[in-house]
């Protein structure tokens, strides 16, 4: 099968797009052949590569897909050949204590795929039966493939974890990332007011049209302290802060007392100090999650279906053209999702 990879770790320049053996699949999964791979920063990084990771080369990235179950295990029973199926990219193992009780994603043997194990930008994929959720008809493919990792992780992040309720005010650090434009929907869904930081006006603009009340450029004023002012001194119930490092001081300011503060990534660095005294002085609570579980990804998925939300697509390359792809992503010039056809 036709797949793209990389057999070393570093820039762009190191994908490559040829064959691979195609995949198996064993008696409760199911063999997937893809439409559609959306891309997620989590593809950069692995290619980059971190001190410690230990990846068997070479390597299949992508973690979201879409696309038509082409064989079936033995013992598969909720999915069968021709039909439309997303991928749900967060695996557990489905035996742990926490998987039987429904915390999928904490999983004590958890993988993402793409991550650390291949992943969606491949012709065929093989996944456990449980991972796939099946797709209406006329849904697109690159839509649903968009849509996957970052609703599920917004949802879990907000919803679940967050527990967001209807008249709190939201501040979302990043207009035009995959998981910020879904924050941004799902908190306009739930009866939030929303306030966006952004780091120019086009995006910002494209952030307003997806529901947010209020926008901030911060290449031209100090978010904080407009914060500060917009809310009367009080601060934002919930500040969404996938940043990290750059950032996650100024939210500590910018949240009220008893407030939330909610994340999942660090794009901006995994490592930084704060002063506590903001922590427990403000009584602020620190909610981290990683993706969601398998009844997040099908309520979310749910609404996905009925156009009550989406995934804004900001361009689609063929999988042949993978180097490409990456150069945008690297670059950053994008709003919303870059997505791989086949």
């Amino acid at each position: 099968m036709k797949a793209a990879f990389f057999s070393q770790h570093g820039g762009p320049e190191v994908m490559t797009y040829g064959d691979r053996p195609t995949p198996e699949p064993k008696a409760h999964e199911a063999l997937v052949r893809i439409k559609a791979a959306a891309m997620n920063r989590v593809d950069k990084w692995v290619r980059d590569g971190w001190p410690g990771i230990k990846l068997q080369l070479p390597h299949v990235l992508g973690s979201d897909g879409a696309g038509t179950v082409e064989t079936v295990g033995n013992n598969v029973t909720r999915v069968k050949t021709g039909d439309r199926v997303v991928v749900n990219t967060n695996i557990g193992c489905g035996t742990c204590e926490f998987c039987t009780a429904g915390h999928d994603n904490l999983c004590s043997n958890w993988h993402l795929f793409g991550e650390t194990v291949d992943g969606t930008n491949a012709e065929y994929v093989v996944l456990h039966e449980r991972q796939l959720l099946h797709l209406p008809d006329g849904f697109s493919f690159e839509n649903a493939a968009a849509a996957g990792l970052v609703f599920h992780t917004a949802w879990h992040s907000l919803i679940t974890r967050g527990q967001l309720r209807a008249g709190e005010t939201v501040l979302i650090v990043g207009a035009g990332g995959g998981v910020n434009t879904a924050a941004i929907q799902i908190a306009q869904m739930a009866g939030c007011f929303v306030y966006v930081v952004g780091s120019d006006e086009s995006k910002l603009a494209k952030a307003q049209s997806l529901g947010a009340d209020v926008l901030m450029d911060r290449s031209k004023e100090d978010w904080g302290k407009k914060i500060f002012q917009l809310t009367g001194k009080r601060g934002v119930d919930v500040v969404v802060d996938n940043v990290g490092a750059a950032t996650m001081m100024t939210s500590f300011r910018a949240v009220r007392k008893g407030g939330r503060v909610l994340t999942v990534g660090n794009t901006a660095g995994p490592k930084f100090e704060f002063d506590n005294r903001y922590m427990f002085g403000k009584h602020i609570s620190l909610i981290g999650s990683t993706m969601g579980t398998l009844d997040d990804f099908r309520t979310v998925m749910s609404l996905v279906f009925a156009g009550k939300l989406h995934a804004p697509l900001d361009s689609v390359f063929p999988l042949a053209d993978i180097r490409a792809a990456h150069e945008k992503m690297e670059r950053g010039d994008y709003f919303g999702k870059v997505v791989l056809t086949l």
